[in-house]
């Protein structure tokens, strides 16, 4: 059942009042892919009374006193991106248009909308209940951090938000525990995956430089940040703890993962895999389109792209579910009366990560100085891409299903790594998962912005590109790569560019249209050195096009509209 979203929607469910209001940035949709949907119905689940707020007006009261007060705490999430990254392109451009808007256009989620929606509630509630942030923008920014569309150091998100928790990661655990401490007026500070305001530093936390610091001092903030990286780990993190004004922000040790049988239990909750009816006359939600008939596989990614940010939120560990509870969700996709026959994608951060990961990882956490996969994949890494080929071939055999598709881009350098069954999982995408295109992500051609990316050296895509080749050979089909790249990465100067496009152009086959310029999001790898114009690790001179029309111009030399002269 849909959370209720008016006073006469919580009547009709039976009652008197509200444990918890959630308010999200985005149109509700009612499904696992959506951070603030599987919160709900997590804590529905678990007998709490929860309503929901999307989207509200900013203008007045009307709509954030629509549901009164909550009796435990309100939950606000800016939705499943950062809001500055969903409102504004990589020059800082505003957007226009807006998959998670009804009607499609970017004009109802606000700047910032974790601090927006904190002030709204204090507009119109002084002494409320706790007001408790959570999803990417509060997890991205609960330290100091270098804010982009600003262009300077900003404090914890929960400081200038002055709300009183934020939840960090993937919150299912934290918010269970959270809500019956405050249900119980228990103490709540030894909650893991939370961070909270104190005069005092806590015993035994690691302290970062204080945001006054790490604010005026570009090496104090890459010591700050290199620290808070290494404890990511929910195996062998410490707390932190950081200065912020006169009081302390505490973040407390990461929550573990949820187990496979948990992350099962999460994903077969009742979803509608519709938009709220709140919703129904204000317009076509295309991401709905998306993600209502796609498989999440698993969690997490022990990936560790410098510019992505799934390691400080979604964590290294990758929690793969049992073939049993998604051949059990694919059968309940059947009985939608909107499905086709067609799974439009079986996945998660990288698709054929399913069912693979380090034992030694869950016993002992990550390798402070090894990766599972980049320049090279680690040999401890148990590589097998059989469990997703069965469970492919499992999810065909269900009646009413027509075909299976993998839509998640996938790791190339993993098939090749796959002795044993790598080329017969490319094989069964190749004949049978993709509609014509099989997503790749080399992102770039020189090796020595790969290595500061964390991708694989080109060779691996050179061999992958060969592999491709002979496999639509031998199966006598004509199948094509999507590849995507980034401009204007930290490193990369308009020669680099040049030679990518060059490489696209001569051993691709095409120029690529899935370019994108670098945008610098909270608490990367990538956005440190964009910062900082060095190196991580090294710590040394790096050149950064900062300038809009520097960066645009990587953009048009990667796609071919532009030429350079590169001197001899």
């Amino acid at each position: 059942m849909f959370p209720p979203a008016t006073k006469k929607q919580v009547r009709d469910m039976g009652w008197q009042g509200l444990d918890i209001i959630l308010v999200t940035g985005d149109a509700w949709i009612d499904t696992p892919h959506i951070g603030a949907a599987v919160i709900a119905n997590v804590l529905m689940d678990s007998g709490y009374r929860v309503g929901i707020i999307a989207q509200p007006d900013m203008s007045g009261s009307e709509e954030i006193s629509r549901l009164g007060e909550p009796e435990l705490f309100w939950g606000l999430t800016a939705g499943c991106m950062d809001s500055m990254v969903a409102n504004y392109t990589a020059n800082k451009k505003k957007r226009q248009q807006d998959d998670l808007t009804p009607g499609g256009r970017n004009n109802l989620r606000p700047d910032r909308a974790a601090i927006a929606y904190t002030n709204l509630i204090r507009r119109y509630y002084k002494n409320t209940r706790p007001v408790v942030l959570g999803g990417m923008e509060a997890s991205l920014r609960r330290i100091s951090h270098y804010d982009f569309w600003a262009d300077k150091v900003r404090r914890s998100i929960l400081f200038d938000a002055k709300a009183d928790i934020l939840v960090y990661g993937m919150g299912e655990k934290t918010v269970l525990e959270l809500a019956r401490k405050i249900q119980q007026k228990a103490d709540i500070t030894d909650v893991r995956g939370i961070c909270y305001i104190s005069g005092q530093k806590p015993e035994n936390f690691v302290e970062l430089p204080s945001h006054a610091r790490v604010s005026k001092d570009k090496e104090l903030f890459r010591q700050m940040f290199e620290t808070f990286y290494r404890h990511t780990d929910p195996v062998k993190a410490s707390g932190l703890c950081q200065m912020q004004d006169t009081r302390y922000l505490v973040c407390n040790p990461p929550q573990a993962p949820l187990s496979s049988p948990e992350l099962d239990r999460v994903h077969e909750l009742d979803f509608k895999r519709e938009a709220h009816p709140v919703h129904a006359d204000q317009g076509e939600l295309r991401a709905l389109e998306t993600i209502r008939f796609s498989l999440i596989t698993h969690r997490g990614c022990f990936g560790e792209c410098h510019f992505c940010a799934i390691t400080a939120h979604q964590g290294k560990t990758v929690i793969s579910r049992s073939q049993d509870s998604l051949v059990r969700e694919a059968r309940g996709l059947t009985r939608h009366q909107k499905f086709t026959g067609i799974i439009s994608d079986v996945g998660g951060p990288s698709a054929n990560m399913y069912a693979m990961e380090c034992r030694r990882k869950a016993e002992k956490g990550a390798c402070r100085n090894r990766r599972c996969v980049g320049e090279k994949t680690c040999t401890e890494l148990p590589v097998n891409h059989a469990p997703q080929v069965e469970l492919l071939d499992k999810l065909r055999q269900i009646p009413g299903i027509r075909h299976v598709f993998i839509g998640s881009g996938i790791r190339h350098d993993l098939i090749l790594a796959d002795n044993k069954s790598g080329r017969a999982y490319l094989e069964a995408l190749v004949s049978r998962h993709i509609s014509g295109q099989l997503k790749i992500a080399p992102e770039h051609s020189r090796d020595h912005i790969l290595a500061l990316m964390g991708k694989p050296r080109i060779e691996e895509t050179r061999k992958f590109l060969s592999l491709f080749a002979r496999t639509n050979r031998k199966l006598h089909l004509r199948r094509y790569l999507t590849c995507y790249f980034i401009a204007a990465y930290p490193g990369s100067t308009t020669a680099d560019m040049q030679a990518a496009s060059e490489f696209a152009r001569r051993e691709l086959g095409f120029i690529p249209e899935q370019v994108q310029i670098f945008t610098p999001g909270p608490s990367t790898v990538a956005t440190l050195m964009y910062y900082t114009e060095k190196t991580f690790p090294g710590n040394q001179p790096l050149f950064v096009e900062k300038h809009p029309k520097g960066r645009e111009k990587q953009k048009q030399i990667m796609m071919g509209r532009q030429k350079i002269k590169v001197r001899k």
